[in-house]
């Protein structure tokens, strides 16, 4: 509580804006005159698919020009998690443009969630479920916590400290994310459907999202219910609202900045993900004393502000 405090006290006496209560108002637009560069293996992705950023941002911004039916769900979700629609449409657009390719209608994609009904996948690493591997003692200071993102955020921040890139009772582990390790058990990718949606973040929210929203909870032995749901449009729009509200709430109350008006810092959250983590490390700087540090674009977010009022005319 005291190191919150003195984050909160330093803010207020250099913030030039505030959104009330000590809480700085992270002004909208790009912080960044050009747009940050794009990570190697996006723009590789691209070239395989004989196509280019601007023509991935086009097929997705007609799509949802084309759909009101997709325009209303966005908007009915938004409303739900008590955000601005344009931060769940710049989410898609920053995921159809770098990441993946857009379908030309939505039905495609309840087709693909479709397709996973009655899979038999599991989610693991090697000859171990996630399951049997959660419950090691290592993992102990994460028993008793029965909300879903504080039991896998516990659960992620042991795999960080413990296990990532050492040996444990003779088992190499890789060092590379928990939910890269133990929740892609397809060797293409990890994300799927409209939202591009982690498993591990579906499963992080889906307390928030069943309490918001009311679909069933998802569950780490369940990984095929896991894919269908977040690859299922209407669910997945649903954890996007969760992300995207879950990344302000974090913002506004660790690090003591509202970013609910600027999309391009909701996407890029989006994007990098760990939105506690993060909102963590810059309430860490604000601290330490000076000019007041704000949260910045990447270039994911970048083009969402770029692109904004195009954007916002979707709505």
């Amino acid at each position: 509580m005291r190191f919150f405090l003195a984050v909160v006290v330093a803010l207020m006496l250099v913030a030039p804006t505030s959104a009330g209560a000590g809480v700085v108002l992270v002004p909208d637009g790009n912080r960044h005159a050009e747009q940050p560069a794009i990570p190697g293996a996006s723009v590789r992705r691209t070239k395989a698919g004989k196509t280019t950023f601007d023509l991935k941002y086009e097929k997705v911004r007609d799509l949802l020009a084309s759909d009101r039916q997709l325009i209303a769900k966005i908007k009915s979700t938004a409303a739900d998690y008590g955000i601005d629609p344009i931060h769940i449409v710049g989410a898609i657009v920053g995921e159809h443009t770098y990441n993946v390719d857009a379908y030309d209608r939505l039905q495609s994609y309840y087709v693909k969630a479709a397709s996973y009904a009655g899979s038999s996948f599991r989610f693991g690493y090697e000859d171990e479920s996630v399951e049997d591997f959660v419950s090691r003692s290592e993992f102990s200071e994460c028993n008793g916590l029965s909300d879903s993102y504080r039991l896998w955020s516990c659960r992620e921040l042991v795999w960080e400290k413990t296990f990532r890139g050492h040996s444990v009772g003779g088992i190499s582990y890789p060092n590379n994310r928990f939910s890269a390790v133990f929740f892609q058990p397809f060797y293409a990718g990890q994300t799927f459907g409209l939202g591009q949606i982690n498993p591990l973040t579906a499963l992080m929210l889906t307390d928030f999202v069943a309490q918001k929203s009311g679909y069933p909870k998802l569950h780490a032995s369940d990984a095929a219910g896991v894919y269908k749901a977040i690859m299922d449009p209407d669910i997945s729009l649903a954890f996007m609202a969760a992300i995207l509200r879950k990344s302000i709430d974090d913002y506004r109350s660790i690090a003591g900045m509202d970013i609910s008006h600027n999309p391009g810092i909701t996407a890029t959250l989006f994007n990098v993900g760990n939105s506690l983590g993060r909102a963590q490390a810059l309430a860490r700087k604000n601290a330490a004393g000076g000019a007041v540090v704000l949260p910045e674009e990447n270039y994911y977010g970048w083009l969402v502000n770029d692109r904004l009022a195009e954007l916002k005319a979707l709505l």
